[in-house]
């Protein structure tokens, strides 16, 4: 926040791209208590207009312009835009909440993490899946089992939004996200596969991947943006439990084996109960919405936001190589020189 603002001002957020995501930035921002959205910039001036004329707000055609009049801005440009936009506003001593992923590549990720750091600003990455209530309620639960394995299933039709990166980077790196924040383990083996809709596409559709760690868990990725019904799970595989969690239905079953028979006052058995199902009960609240807020106080508090520029770059150094592993067709363990190149020089291990 500005030095010569009020610390109970509303903070003054401004939307740069206003696509798919862009536009439901804006509407959560002009219903947020604690913030103020100020404008909306996009290189479409129809689009623009219009969000800017709902919300009651200012468009600026060069997001530049936008900058001196706010405290935070929300960066939903296509991906290869990111770092550019990210680090002119970074630079302006603005904070930053940019989608994921955090930029297209590794070296970007990287520079982006340090200007932040450099010029004292936070940097926020969208992570949306962090916010979801099924997942938060998942964690609490798995807290207090041993898990296994993991199994996380993110199914799409095929749409021509975020069609400029593969299903790696739009889908499964939702997951990738999530499962580095449920097993705090070290990466020792990794091995993927993938396909295309066409020979001639530029990017993988369907890519399905295998992750072991240092503590022995196995975590199973598929994630698909050909499949005909859509579908968002994750499921933990415990010593105790099988934990299941729809994301999409914000709801999380929990089976546990039991064993009970029911007597007649004869000795006779009339039904065996062999286990039992447990329903976690999670909020309704948008995941955007509690993404968004986090954000805001973030700012307000100066305090550093739950899924920040270093846990970003390390899921998209683990994505990148995820897709790399695919593509090649090869397996990469932590004693693999040649592959620990494509980690980033070991960052997995």
């Amino acid at each position: 926040m500005s030095p010569n603002r009020n610390f109970q001002d509303p903070i003054r957020v401004g939307v740069i791209g206003i696509g798919n995501m862009g536009q439901h930035h804006a509407r959560v921002l002009s219903l947020l208590k604690d913030a103020e959205l100020v404008g909306v910039s996009d290189v479409s001036v129809e689009r623009g207009r219009d969000t800017a004329n709902k919300h009651r707000v200012l468009y600026f055609e060069d997001y530049r312009e936008l900058l001196p009049l706010v405290d935070a801005v929300c960066i939903a440009v296509p991906t290869r835009l990111h770092y550019d936009v990210g680090t002119t506003c970074l630079k302006a001593g603005v904070h930053v909440l940019i989608e994921k992923p955090i930029a297209a590549t590794i070296e970007e990720a990287e520079a982006l993490v340090k200007i932040a750091a450099d010029h004292n600003r936070i940097l926020q990455v969208g992570h949306i899946e962090r916010f979801n209530p099924a997942f938060q309620e998942l964690s609490k639960v798995l807290k207090h089992e041993t898990i296994l394995a993991i199994e996380a299933d993110r199914m799409s039709p095929y749409s021509q939004r975020a069609n400029d990166v593969s299903v790696v980077f739009d889908l499964m790196i939702h997951d990738i996200d999530l499962i580095l924040e449920l097993v705090p383990s070290a990466i020792v083996r990794v091995s993927a596969h993938g396909n295309r809709v066409s020979p001639e596409s530029s990017y993988l559709d369907y890519v399905t991947a295998t992750i072991g760690f240092e503590n022995g868990v196995i975590a199973t990725l598929t994630a698909s943006k050909v499949t005909h019904r859509k579908k968002r799970k994750i499921t933990a595989h415990c010593t105790n439990s099988l934990t299941e969690s729809d994301f999409l239905n914000n709801e999380i079953l929990i089976h546990r084996q039991t064993t009970a028979n029911w007597t007649t006052d004869y000795g006779q058995v009339l039904y065996r109960q062999d286990g039992f199902i447990e329903k976690v009960y999670t909020s309704n609240i948008e995941p955007l919405h509690a993404e968004l807020e986090h954000f805001v106080a973030c700012v307000r508090d100066k305090a550093q936001p739950s899924v920040g520029g270093d846990q970003a770059l390390k899921t998209l150094r683990l994505a990148s190589l995820i897709e790399q592993t695919a593509i090649d067709g090869q397996v990469w363990r932590s004693c693999d020189l040649q592959l620990r190149e494509v980690a980033t020089a070991g960052s997995y291990v």
